[in-house]
């Protein structure tokens, strides 16, 4: 199958689904791109923990932050199904830094995350991605901001009106009046820009080597495993953890906005 045909094949794909989508894999040997709209700007949800984890592993790293240092985390008392870990909690809790990086990280532990903003805020991370060479994620917001949405504020049984809100209220320059659908409000970020961070926890340049050990263990830890952790967890560790292919996709239809950042660390 050509390159071509591989990319007529996924739109077809997308098409059936109702989806639209943007995609990107890229060979950290010899910098091959596979990519539908790569550069295509979107919300990137639950991914702004990547570049969170950074940030603050950074700051640990350089003694800005005690690791160690105990935090208290007021109770998330979700109680619709979906969020894990401290999101759940229903009294305060106490928690080292470097635990709340686990439970960020590998976990997907919404309130966790949110704890650490507190000690690295959006604009911070942003700086770190800027030194670290990362263009094109936009860091805006706490995770707190993703749940405050028109469906919460429905009935269940007025939930269809949210979701036609969603679905039938883009601009064509992706702004959007939910704001956590809106690129210019949203966390938001592309497929190559994702794309990039790998590549830069992967192959470490201008990200602390130690950094990016960390960032690439926890990502391997991944609780969720059908989705990321057996892809990450196949790390070597040896010193020289370079996959040979590295990819990102992102999808929407109508209400959902989902990214997501898989890899496929083995070598050929």
């Amino acid at each position: 199958m050509t390159v071509h045909q591989a990319v007529r094949e996924l739109q077809a794909m997308l098409k059936d689904a109702g989806l639209s989508g943007s995609y990107l894999v890229r060979d950290l040997d010899g910098g091959d791109e596979l990519g539908i709209a790569p550069d295509l700007e979107l919300p990137i949800a639950s991914l702004v923990k990547v570049p969170l984890a950074v940030a603050v592993s950074e700051h640990v790293q350089d003694g800005r932050i005690d690791a160690a240092t105990m935090i208290e985390v007021p109770p998330g008392r979700v109680t619709t199904p979906g969020p894990v870990g401290l999101s759940r909690f229903r009294h305060p809790a106490r928690i080292a830094v470097d635990d709340l990086l686990y439970l960020s990280t590998s976990m997907s532990d919404s309130s966790a995350t949110d704890a650490l903003f507190g000690l690295v805020p959006p604009a911070e991370v942003n700086r770190v991605l800027a030194r670290s060479g990362v263009t094109g994620i936009t860091v805006r917001h706490s995770m707190d901001e993703l749940t405050q949405t028109p469906m919460e504020r429905f009935e269940p049984r007025e939930v269809h009106l949210a979701q036609s809100l969603a679905i039938g209220s883009r601009t064509a320059g992706r702004g959007h009046p939910v704001p956590q659908l809106d690129v210019s409000r949203a966390n938001s970020g592309t497929a190559r820009a994702c794309v990039d961070l790998l590549q830069a926890l992967w192959v470490p340049t201008r990200i602390p080597v130690a950094v990016a050990a960390q960032v690439r263990s926890l990502m391997g830890l991944n609780v969720v495993r059908h989705r990321l952790a057996p892809d990450f967890s196949s790390d070597p560790r040896d010193g020289r953890p370079r996959p040979a292919r590295c990819s990102t996709c992102a999808t929407r239809s109508g209400w959902s906005s989902t990214t997501t950042a898989p890899d496929t660390p083995s070598r050929r």
